[in-house]
């Protein structure tokens, strides 16, 4: 009885395990990288179809094993195949997109090439503008990290800005790298859609268009203060600096799950001793400000729902707007060493 009950228990998770697989392959083939879209089309629909007729073989049990063997070669062939897509940094990008960012280190003068800071006059019209400028790591004061929601609670992009006691800024926001007049889609990204792409941005482009342009949704955007030391500062900014500059040689693929904002934010602060286990609220990123509050790398001084409601920035960057002391405006109302 028991084995019998063991068996019909394996049987089902088999055959769940066979449905799954059979789904993956269907939008693997659907998202086909470049492929054209019948052709995308029809491989999916003949694999569909053919996983369905193997996986009744398998159900019914006659043809079982075989069945079985030949839905395994089916699926080993199609990895392989999709395993060996190979990322790009030669194609038509989105403008905002087409530019990547690289540095030069000289001692503790880091050069950053290609810092974006577009003049918007809305989300998708802009003047395109870029600049350099060499950052002095004895001068790295803060890491800022912010959280812009677009969709609830639970969703935030994430990333982070390095502040130097100069006044400077510079922020690291990582994305999908989108081609001209490609979408994001949180489901293609699983499927080799999209190169990872590193936005290194003044913060008058890369808040001020989620906060003063962005409408179609609206996007809220909070301002957090990273507790920790000047020395781990500086080794998080070297392995961002260590990240665009193996971009730019290698291209690597964006994955919404594995290879998304916070997901490599907590990959690049590995290199720190005591870093952060990993945990759901990553992966959920908006939950993010809760997990870092908790680990104590954000102000504990005051409650948590305080600080959050000082760390809303929209006001503060829509009344700066275009003043060149926007970092600092923006930042005025967190709470003071």
């Amino acid at each position: 009885m028991v084995k019998a009950a063991l068996k019909m228990v394996l049987f089902t998770l088999l055959c769940a395990l066979m449905l799954g697989v059979a789904g993956w392959g269907v939008l693997a083939l659907l998202y086909w990288d470049h492929a054209s879209p019948v052709w995308r089309n029809l491989l999916a629909l003949a694999y569909g179809i053919s996983s369905l007729v193997l996986l009744a073989g398998f159900a019914l049990g006659h043809w079982r094993w075989p069945a079985l063997g030949v839905f395994a070669l089916l699926f080993v062939v199609l990895l392989g195949s999709w395993s060996a897509l190979e990322p790009s940094n030669d194609r038509e990008w989105q403008p905002e997109n087409a530019v990547l960012a690289y540095a030069s280190i000289d001692g503790d003068q880091v050069t950053l090439h290609n810092i974006r800071n577009f003049e918007y006059r809305s989300e998708n019209d802009f003047t395109v503008a870029y600049y350099d400028k060499t950052f002095d790591l004895q001068k790295l004061d803060d890491v800022d990290l912010f959280a812009a929601y677009w969709m609830g609670p639970a969703i935030a992009h994430v990333f982070l800005s390095f502040g130097f006691s100069d006044g400077s800024h510079v922020a690291f926001s990582i994305e999908a790298r989108r081609e001209r007049g490609e979408g994001y889609s949180s489901v293609k990204g699983f499927f080799r859609q999209y190169e990872l792409y590193y936005v290194v941005a003044d913060e008058r482009d890369v808040v001020r268009l989620r906060t003063n342009y962005r409408r179609d949704p609206p996007e809220a955007v909070y301002l957090y203060r990273l507790q920790g030391s000047g020395a781990n500062a500086r080794q998080l900014f070297l392995e961002y600096v260590r990240a665009i500059n193996a971009l730019r040689d290698h291209a690597q693929w964006y994955n919404s799950l594995t290879t998304n904002c916070t997901n490599t934010i907590w990959l690049n602060s590995r290199v720190l001793a005591g870093h952060l286990p990993y945990s759901w609220q990553i992966l959920v990123s908006g939950h993010l400000p809760e997990f870092l509050y908790r680990h104590g790398r954000l102000d504990t001084r005051l409650p948590f729902a305080e600080l959050c409601q000082r760390a809303h920035i929209n006001a503060l960057a829509q009344a700066a707007d275009q003043a060149a002391d926007f970092s600092q405006r923006i930042r005025s109302a967190l709470p003071q060493p």
